[in-house]
């Protein structure tokens, strides 16, 4: 996957930069409902689902960095706040040196063609009352108003040919067609503008496993042939181990670990990176024992302090549970959040 990834005619560097993200969605919005009573007082207290906290990320061009993590830690949230699909709390984004996370409805419009998304559940995310033709041409006509039916129609026909798709599909509406086959017209949709980023949200997770393969692999070709960079969210590390050219693990809306899928498969540094590879089913026995973590992941509502992983880790010590860890380098091309690691105790 990594030769893939360094194909094709971009120049290098970072195409997408994440700084100081947070995104918190509040629980008590009315007045009324913050006021409480405590110790005989009525006080005002807010409440809020801290689901990113503080994540500083870069997306480099023409690589496909994975975005993994338990459920719940965040990594949908990510793709939707780059997307522009929900505001960010705190932190800036920046799309090809361009900020583009406080631009107007109007100015964000010629990013909305560079940046397309792949969703979760291809049931959901195809519109029921479309037929394939209709679904691919939509987001033609309307980045792209001046087109003409015949170039429209040339290029709903390569894009359904690059993907696999049989051309007698064109009439047909999307409840007559299996999982896998949806998402085919998914990812059909998102290449009609011709993108340079993409933003996959789960998009084989739904899917039975005997097609998981053919979208990947699809969605592999499409990377090769159309010089793609892609954001990758998913909970599987199997997949990410083929797919991936670098790794970003998150807990609870943190970044943990950033690395090169490789240095992270067979060196992981963080304590919550070795749980999670050492779960990853294993017919050999190069892998490393199943480590059982202890305790139970912190609410998002009330976050521990210090490192959000202390209560769950063998390692953790005063510092840890006082003090919040901030990503350091270390050899591999590898960046690590935990005091631990930057102290030598954690090999």
């Amino acid at each position: 996957m990594s030769g893939i990834a360094q194909q094709g005619s971009q120049p290098a560097g970072d195409l997408v930069k994440i700084r100081g993200l947070s995104k918190w969605f509040p629980l008590t919005k009315g007045f009324l409902e913050q006021l409480h009573f405590e110790g005989g007082k009525l006080v005002r207290k807010r409440e809020s689902v801290k689901a990113i906290n503080g994540v500083d990320l870069d997306v480099k061009r023409g690589e496909a960095l994975c975005v993994v993590g338990e459920s719940g830690c965040g990594k949908s949230t990510v793709a939707r706040v780059v997307m522009g699909l929900l505001e960010p709390t705190a932190g800036s984004i920046e799309y090809d040196g361009q900020r583009i996370d406080d631009l107007s409805a109007e100015r964000l419009m010629p990013y909305r063609r560079r940046m397309q998304m792949i969703f979760q559940n291809p049931y959901a995310s195809l519109n029921p009352r479309l037929t394939v033709k209709q679904a691919l041409e939509e987001p033609m006509r309307f980045h792209n108003p001046g087109i003409g039916n015949g170039e429209l129609k040339d290029k709903v026909q390569d894009v359904m040919d690059s993907v696999g798709v049989d051309p007698s599909w064109r009439e047909r509406f999307p409840h007559e067609f299996s999982g896998g086959q949806r998402q085919r017209v998914s990812i059909a949709r998102a290449l009609m503008v011709d993108p340079e980023f993409i933003v996959a949200d789960e998009p084989i997770s739904a899917l039975d496993v005997s097609i998981q393969a053919q979208v990947l692999n699809l969605m592999m070709d499409a990377m090769e042939q159309r010089n793609l960079t892609y954001m990758f969210i998913t909970h599987d590390l199997s997949v990410v181990e083929h797919f991936g050219t670098r790794v970003a693990v998150m807990y609870l809306g943190s970044l943990c670990e950033l690395a090169p899928t490789r240095t992270l498969f067979e060196t992981p540094r963080h304590p919550y990176t070795k749980a999670l590879i050492s779960a990853i089913p294993k017919l050999n026995r190069d892998r490393p024992a199943h480590i059982k973590l202890i305790g139970e992941v912190p609410t998002p509502i009330d976050l521990p302090s210090g490192c959000f992983f202390h209560n769950r880790c063998v390692y953790a010590n005063d510092r840890c549970r006082v003090e919040k860890p901030e990503l350091h380098s270390v050899d591999g091309g590898c960046r690590v959040a935990c005091h631990g690691v930057q102290e030598g105790r954690v090999d």
